[in-house]
């Protein structure tokens, strides 16, 4: 007798009838099937459409290029994310996984950096503070070398003394030779703030009494103002991050400093 169409196992020998034996649904489009068959099968109908790439996709990878920016990192973490999600649901619409793939990667690289970067900062910011205070107070004291070379260039040229103020050595043409604007100090080097550091020039009078009577020497150098006898120079930090030590120089030419927060004084401490 025939097996019927239904039976799994034949009536005779007692066998499985493998045609009959349920298989299991493919995953993969099934050539030349028509829509009904893929409903029949489980399926979701693959896209025969055209395709694009996913902008979020090409997001994720553009902000992981840029993983060295904490935001950028976690963005790219995030439309990293988003773009598997997107181009899982579309059904084939959207392309891009490998480029999501790489942003997110790119994004977690970023992410995980970060606590090296906070140890080297950490290690590095400090040290460039205090390079940068050294580099001040080398400059503050090379810029009262040279203010002090120029006073004494002053005096001796044009037998008035020390100028009673610091724009006479910072103005002025130095091939001119007027005695009221020498130009014997480069604007780099003038008194005011810079470098970190502020400069004042008090110009000093016999007893601190009033202005001395011009000199003839002087006179014949069209001097219109007696000179100073002693002079005294001030450099102070503009704050903490910018130096610590405070310097002192005058008419003798030996720079003083003071490690405190106070000014230095003709009384400090001569620097070696």
């Amino acid at each position: 007798m025939a097996n019927a169409d239904s039976a799994q196992f034949c009536n005779k020998c007692g066998s499985p009838l493998h045609a009959n034996r349920p298989t299991a649904p493919s995953s993969g489009p099934i050539p030349g099937a028509l829509p009904q068959q893929y409903a029949n099968a489980g399926m979701a109908i693959p896209y025969a459409g055209p395709t694009e790439t996913s902008g979020k996709a090409i997001g994720s990878l553009v902000c992981g290029i840029f993983f060295f920016i904490l935001p950028s990192a976690i963005l790219a973490i995030i439309l990293g994310h988003w773009s598997h999600s997107d181009i899982r649901k579309s059904g084939g619409r959207l392309t891009g996984r490998g480029a999501g793939t790489a942003g997110m990667i790119l994004g977690y690289i970023g992410v995980a950096s970060i606590p090296l970067l906070l140890i080297v900062a950490a290690i590095a910011i400090p040290n460039m503070l205090r390079a940068r205070m050294v580099a001040n107070q080398a400059a503050a004291v090379n810029t009262l070398r040279a203010m002090n070379t120029a006073l004494v260039t002053y005096g001796a040229e044009y037998g008035n003394g020390f100028p009673t103020n610091s724009v006479v050595l910072t103005s002025g043409d130095p091939a001119a030779g007027n005695c009221n604007h020498a130009a014997l100090l480069d604007s780099a080097y003038g008194f005011g703030a810079h470098n970190g550091y502020v400069f004042y020039y008090t110009p000093i009078y016999p007893g601190d009494g009033d202005k001395p009577a011009i000199s003839p020497k002087a006179l014949a150098a069209h001097c219109t103002s007696a000179g100073a006898s002693g002079y005294q120079i001030t450099a102070d930090p503009l704050g903490p991050k910018n130096g610590l030590r405070h310097y002192y120089t005058d008419q003798t030419g030996v720079i003083r400093f003071s490690d405190s927060d106070h000014p230095a004084t003709a009384d400090s401490n001569p620097i070696e």
